[in-house]
């Protein structure tokens, strides 16, 4: 829906995100959706700066986010991440919508592609993004619903929004609420937690969401003592977010309090590979800081093997470090 450059902001000195609508339909919202996203003021949402027009070009500015989106930084090199991490991420976004909901606006588009991260796995920075045009989204969502132009298998705003659709975002287009954010952050919740999508993909995932038949957990979710406290309580958090009855989510601000009283680590990631594995229990990893031992019990998914890169988290362990949780990355 939108070109954006980086820019140099010469009256501030700043490096900036600077967005101008692709086509004649987005220009007609893009002042409004520039007001909207201007209302929502918070750590963990891009910060809306300025909006103009020159030479009858209209202009969003916006704070810089040099990092990745979601899906690139936290999907593409492991198939799903660690409770610790997912509930750090999580108690984040919630802090964001919960800040936008606080002014009245609803996303209507969260997805992983939405979300910015920086610092890789050890999310020293993670913002929401693109409530400047949300609204537009919206709307192409309702048309491709509603057999517009585009269909749901058309549009591609509709088709990377559909995994994490909200059953009256399919029904109803016209009259989402709040709730529907909701959905949208249990969803994601659920991919990141297990590498599945919770409903599927594709025109096959509608009547699944429409149903909201709570999808089934794989097993290494809860096989794990070391894991299985914390995933067992992110999992009845993103299942209460994805109730078929809007009414019966919990509020943005509930989660804010629920993610607060979960107690998980937020120590910064490191990569490495996996050099010894004895008795296939116990071994060590190579990194860039040195040897880590790691055992079995500290690996979160599937035993990793000799030659394989991991991520972790190290801590002292009186001789060499120990690492705690390993993941197995792709």
């Amino acid at each position: 829906m939108q070109y954006v450059f980086i820019a140099n902001d010469t009256e501030t000195g700043r490096v900036v995100a600077l967005k101008t609508p692709k086509n004649k339909s987005a220009e007609k919202r893009f002042q409004r959706s520039a007001i909207v996203a201007a209302k929502v003021n918070h750590p963990n949402v891009a910060k809306t700066l300025d909006y103009l027009v020159f030479e009858e070009r209209q202009f969003l500015v916006e704070e810089l986010i040099l990092g990745q989106d979601m899906r690139a930084a936290l999907l593409n090199d492991s198939a799903f991440i660690d409770p610790y991490l997912a509930a750090k991420v999580f108690h984040h976004l919630a802090k964001g919508v919960a800040a936008a909901h606080h002014v009245g606006v609803v996303h209507r588009d969260l997805k992983p592609t939405n979300i910015m991260v920086v610092g890789d796995y050890s999310l020293t920075e993670l913002k929401v993004t693109d409530f400047g045009i949300a609204k537009m989204a919206a709307e192409e969502i309702v048309a491709a619903v509603e057999g517009g132009e585009e269909s749901l298998t058309t549009s591609q705003t509709a088709v990377g929004a559909l995994p994490y659709m909200a059953p009256e975002a399919i029904e109803t287009p016209r009259s989402v609420g709040t709730p529907a954010d909701i959905w949208s952050l249990g969803a994601m919740m659920f991919h990141l937690l297990t590498g599945d999508y919770p409903f599927g993909q594709g025109l096959n995932a509608v009547p699944k969401i429409i149903s909201a038949i709570q999808p089934q957990s794989p097993g290494f979710l809860f096989s794990n003592p070391q894991f299985s406290p914390l995933a067992r309580e992110l999992i009845k958090i993103a299942s209460a977010c994805m109730s078929k009855d809007p009414n019966s989510r919990p509020t943005a601000d509930q989660l804010v309090e629920s993610f607060s009283g979960l107690c998980y680590s937020v120590a910064i990631r490191s990569r490495g590979t996996v050099e010894s594995f004895v008795f296939n229990s116990y071994g060590y990893i190579s990194s860039q800081s040195g040897r880590v031992f790691f055992h079995r019990e500290c690996v979160y998914g599937a035993l990793p093997k000799v030659g394989e890169n991991v991520l972790f988290s190290s801590y002292d362990g009186g001789g060499a470090p120990r690492a705690l949780p390993v993941v197995k990355l792709k």
